[in-house]
């Protein structure tokens, strides 16, 4: 990454420096070009001045007028002191473009002047000018021209280098001036390459750094997200770890039981009534392995599954009615009074995890209750919402357990739990099928009270 960004800060200083001494270069010749013509234009307009007043003094004295001029126009003399040193060519061209003076080929033939653009631009609208190239020598001659009277222009032309001329001319110094500036490019890239990375090398080698202290703002959400995946990974992890201890530790204790009753038996230290109580004993043993075995397998594919509903309109009452007439002899058995109060409510939901959420429970509601005590099931909307609402007068649960009850395996009171057959995965199948109807269990409870558990499914699985 660190050279990627070097190399592409590098290319981006290149360009950068290329580009910058193209239009240095193009503005400072263009600035030139204007200067020139300033110039000619100002030894123009003095040039013209004289002519103006040699031919008005040779009019007066011969009485000839502005003709006078035009036919003297060979004599024409410049004044030196005017244009030494300038590299100037004046050149005075007759209307039909005869040329009567240069002061570069004097007694020469240079032709008719009458289709030259600064001649025509001069004679129409005053003056005149252009630049022609020559680009064997890389030279450029500057034109200007200035009507002197309606039959005469006056043109000044000088010669100077083009703008390829004008870069040959300061190439080494533009060479110099590159390198240097290339230089300079390369160790602030580098300093700056290194200044970026650094809080992303830090990241990838220190976790704690996800937080975004000292990073870039801009990257802060991005680190913070690192951050929370890092510790939703720990988490998820000292969960497995957890859930393999438990599953191993609850496993242990009725293969440990059937073993035990098991050797007895082989061993012939069991007969009779001995014998049947022990093969009792590992029926119970293999029905409470058994419902282990398919929780912790439900659990699996509830995670799986999250989702994957297959959701269709299920009438939640109706489903709750069927439940609590099902474990109705379960409560019976406990001492439980069981009853149902409910109105019409359907919502889109899976209809199997449905009856399962419902039958864990009523199931706990029953088996953790007192004899002689009530469970309610009751459904029903409250402000939109669809809720389903179990509550019992049971053992109740304390303030410290009810965050965590819904773990995998916990238990407020494990020898009870097990006395009742309760395998610790009935709450989290729970909590599992809720999390995938995106609906929310409440829980409200006080030891020797009782417990409410309601499940508020919100609008988006209510049917429209």
């Amino acid at each position: 990454m660190r050279r990627r960004i070097y190399i592409q800060l590098m290319a981006v200083s290149g360009v950068a420096i290329y580009a910058t001494l193209l239009l240095v270069t193009a503005v400072y010749y263009e600035v030139f070009e204007r200067q020139v013509f300033e110039d000619l234009k100002t030894c123009t307009g003095f040039l013209a001045g004289l002519w103006t007043q040699e031919a008005d003094g040779r009019g007066n004295g011969e009485g000839t007028g502005g003709s006078s001029g035009l036919k003297d126009a060979g004599n024409f003399i410049l004044p030196e002191q005017a244009i030494r040193g300038q590299g100037l060519r004046i050149t005075l061209i007759v209307r039909g473009g005869e040329v009567v003076f240069d002061s570069a080929a004097q007694g020469e033939d240079l032709g008719n002047h009458g289709d030259r653009a600064e001649v025509m631009d001069a004679f129409a609208r005053g003056e005149g000018k252009i630049v022609r190239n020559s680009p064997t020598f890389h030279k450029n001659t500057f034109y200007y021209a200035l009507r002197l009277n309606p039959d005469m222009v006056l043109r000044a032309a000088k010669e100077a280098d083009s703008i390829l001329g004008v870069f040959t001319g300061v190439l080494p110094m533009v060479l110099f001036l590159s390198l240097l500036l290339f230089a300079l490019c390369m160790l602030l890239a580098h300093i700056l390459t290194r200044r970026l990375v650094a809080p992303i090398e830090r990241l990838a080698g220190e976790a704690e750094f996800a937080g975004g202290e000292g990073a870039y703002r801009e990257i802060r959400p991005f680190l913070q997200t690192i951050r929370k995946q890092h510790e939703d990974i720990l988490q998820s992890a000292r969960m497995r770890q957890e859930f393999t201890a438990n599953v191993s530790h609850e496993l242990k204790t009725p293969l440990a039981s059937i073993q035990g009753y098991a050797e007895l038996i082989e061993n012939g230290m069991a007969e009779g009534e001995d014998a049947k109580r022990f093969a009792g004993e590992i029926g119970r043993s293999s029905k409470r392995l058994l419902a282990l075995i398919n929780d912790i397998l439900r659990l699996s594919e509830l995670d799986v599954q999250k989702g994957n509903l297959e959701r269709e309109p299920v009438e939640l009452s109706d489903l709750a009615k069927t439940c609590v007439d099902m474990l109705w002899f379960n409560a019976k058995k406990h001492g439980v009074k069981l009853r149902f109060s409910g109105e019409e409510c359907v919502i889109l939901a899976d209809r199997g995890m449905m009856e399962e959420l419902l039958f864990n429970l009523v199931d706990n509601a029953i088996r953790y209750n007192k004899s002689g005590g009530q469970v309610a099931v009751r459904v029903g909307e409250e402000n939109g919402q669809v809720c389903l609402i179990v509550e019992d007068t049971g053992i109740g649960i304390a303030q410290e357990h009810q965050e965590r009850i819904f773990e995998r395996f916990y238990r407020v009171d494990k020898s009870r739990s097990k006395s009742t057959g309760g395998t610790g995965l009935g709450l989290a199948i729970v909590r599992h099928i809720a999390l995938c109807h995106n609906a929310r269990i409440q829980l409200v409870s006080r030891p020797g009270e009782g417990t409410r558990i309601c499940v508020v499914f919100g609008e988006q699985a209510k049917r429209g």
